[in-house]
Formats: C-alpha cells, sequence, structure tokens
C-alpha cells in the first residue's frame, strides 16, 4: 500500500507533519509517498518524491500511490491542473466544503440543522453592514474564507459611534469612518456578518468549542477531540493563534456545568457525529463527493443551547500532541480504507468489451 502525500511544498523537511504521518502510516503496513504536484509525471505515470527510510528522507522516482493525502491547498494554476488530473484515477481523501456561506446556505436549505446556526450574512456594503448593525448591537465581521481567527473583528454600535476590536485593540469609529472601513475590507476578500453569542465562562471569560471529526479506518465518523477554546486578555477572539488558550474537555465541563458535566458532554459529542453525518450526505448529493475531516465551532448561550459558528474544511492541529497523533492515525487509516475499497471495486467490476 502506498498513500501519496501530496503537498505544495516539494521538500518534506519543511513540512512538520510529514515525519509523523510517514511514521504512522508504516506501523499500519503501509508507505508514504512524499510529492508536490509538479513531480508528476503523467507521461509514464511516475513521480519524483520521497520516502522516509532509515531514519531519512530519500529521493526516488515511484509509481503512482493507491490513494493520495490532499489536504494542502493550491493556489498555482499548474499545481491545481495535476491535482485535478491525479483525482481522476486515484482516490483522494479530502473534497472542499466551500465558503462559510456556501456551508450556511447548505445547512439552511437541507434544514436538518438550521435551528443551530448563527445568522449569516455576506457583508455587500457599508450600508447592509450598517442595517445588520441596527438588527444586532453586537457583530462578529470576519472573512467568509478565513482560517485560524485571524481578522475577526467584535463590533459593538453605541449611538452614532462604532467600537470596534480585533484581538486586545480598540478602536472607536464615527459613521463615516467605520464606512471607509468596511469599504475597505469587503474590496480586499468577502467578509460576513454575526450577531455575537453570549458564551462565557463563570468569570467571564468568552469561549467556544472545537468538534474535531474524522472518517476512520472503517470509513465511519468518529470524534477525534473536543475541547474549548477560551479568550484571553480581553479579547473575543477565542482561536489559540491568536492568543487563546485551552483546557482539558471533563475538568472544563466539571468547572463549568457542575453534576450536569457528563450529560453536556454526551449531547456535544452527539451534535458533532450527526452533523458531520448529514454534512456528509449533503456533500455526496450536491457534489458526489465524501468527506473526510471537519472542525466544527459551536458555543453554548445562557440557556445552553448550541450555536454553530462556523464548520471548517482544514481543521488544523490540535493543540495536544498525543490527540494530534491520533488524527494523523484517522487520517492513515481512513486513506488505506479508501485505497482497499477501490481495489475492491475494481476487482468486481466486469471487464470491458474485448478486455
Amino acid at each position: 500500500m502506498l498513500i501519496g502525500y501530496m503537498h505544495y511544498r516539494k521538500n518534506p523537511m519543511k513540512s512538520k507533519r510529514a515525519y509523523a504521518f510517514a511514521s504512522v502510516a508504516k506501523a499500519e503496513g503501509a508507505e508514504l509517498l512524499y510529492f508536490s504536484p509538479g513531480a508528476v509525471n503523467f507521461t509514464n505515470e511516475t513521480i519524483h518524491g520521497y520516502i522516509y527510510r532509515n531514519g531519512k528522507w530519500r529521493h526516488t522516482v515511484s509509481r503512482w500511490p493507491d490513494v493520495i493525502y490532499n489536504t494542502a491547498g493550491f493556489t498555482r494554476s499548474r499545481q491545481i491542473e495535476a491535482a485535478e488530473r491525479l483525482e481522476r484515477d486515484i482516490p483522494f481523501t479530502s473534497y472542499s466544503i466551500g465558503s462559510k456561506v456556501t456551508v450556511f446556505t447548505n445547512l439552511v436549505k437541507h434544514k436538518l440543522f438550521s435551528d443551530y446556526l448563527v445568522p449569516s450574512e455576506k457583508i455587500l456594503s457599508a450600508e447592509h453592514f450598517f442595517r445588520v448593525s441596527n438588527k444586532y448591537p453586537e457583530i462578529i465581521f470576519k472573512p467568509s474564507f478565513g482560517c485560524g481567527g485571524e481578522n475577526v473583528y467584535y463590533t459593538q454600535k453605541n449611538g452614532a459611534a462604532f467600537r470596534v476590536l480585533l484581538g486586545t485593540e480598540e478602536t472607536v469609529y464615527d459613521n463615516a469612518e467605520m464606512t471607509e472601513f468596511i469599504g475597505n475590507k469587503i474590496k480586499q476578500e468577502d467578509y460576513i456578518v454575526q450577531p455575537y453569542i453570549n458564551c462565557r465562562t463563570k468569570a467571564g471569560e468568552p469561549y467556544d468549542f472545537r468538534l474535531h471529526v474524522q472518517k476512520d479506518g472503517k470509513g465511519e465518523w468518529v470524534t477525534s477531540c473536543i475541547y474549548p477554546r477560551i479568550s484571553s486578555g480581553g479579547s473575543i477572539v477565542c482561536n489559540i493563534r491568536q492568543g487563546g488558550h485551552t483546557n482539558e474537555l471533563t475538568g472544563f465541563l466539571k468547572r463549568e456545568f457542575g453534576t450536569d458535566h457528563a450529560e453536556i458532554k454526551k449531547i456535544i459529542e452527539d451534535f458533532a457525529l450527526r452533523l458531520a453525518a448529514h454534512m456528509d450526505d449533503i456533500q455526496k448529493k450536491l457534489y458526489k463527493e465524501e468527506l473526510d475531516e471537519l472542525g466544527i465551532d459551536i458555543g453554548l448561550d445562557e440557556s445552553r443551547r448550541i450555536h454553530i459558528y462556523e464548520v471548517n474544511w482544514r481543521p488544523g492541529h490540535p493543540p495536544f500532541i498525543n490527540i494530534d497523533l491520533n488524527v494523523i492515525k484517522n487520517t492513515v487509516r481512513y486513506a488505506i480504507f479508501l485505497a482497499n475499497r477501490k481495489a475492491e471495486f475494481e476487482c468486481l467490476s466486469p471487464p470491458s468489451a474485448g478486455g
């Protein structure tokens, strides 16, 4: 079994997780081939890549892999074209769920989880933003394709002024300044707005939950990890990259919910798996693709009602090494599952006419 690890970086030494993937693949009875799209020879179906052997990454000319782990995003046209050509013949593990607006629209249309959604709108103009701010006095303003908690703004309308918070940096704008601020942002990229959900610890710190779900070696959804992310230093963004911190789930739930902690945990775990299965069904129906991994961000309001903030296709690395290793194990096992399923399908398929 040969698993392809396709990355935009040519050298595996520059990918932090490549070695871990190679080690786990070996432990699962497979081998990992690291390569970039430009290293693929479509004429003779070979790849100039790297395999980790005897303590070193060694350059090799390899056959095409049986399955490709393709979580890294490509921006160059030649990279995208090569990836699309490979996908015609080789199973890929990962498929995009689209922007935050696309996810929101699909969940609303298919209704099952629409009541859990935090209302979201793509901002078309400063006037549009002002109309929303009249409806919701506290707003989250963030990029539609954003990740890592970057450029997430909290805005609060106070009379004719707007309080804007990015991390711990606070600015107050008047109407004209806010018009210019919003106009500049939406020129650069698509932005959405959501009403701010008051999800806070007993100590008053904003927090949310990251629900990291994956498919395992049987192609079934499992919760790889669930953990709270707590804001630090006055910021409203809970993302760890933006200065937030995390706690172990059970201990956090015990402190915040007391004797109800086990019930809250079960509700969150069940919600994660049900939402993942629902989104997988939507992906199959709309695009004839299967999802492999999701990062679901939720909050609990004062009445303990679940609110879906966003769903991410590339959820990033968990903050705990042992959990990240578990995530890699699930990824490798699911890749092997896809390769075996394709091989079984080809064995069962009738031969072509004249073949």
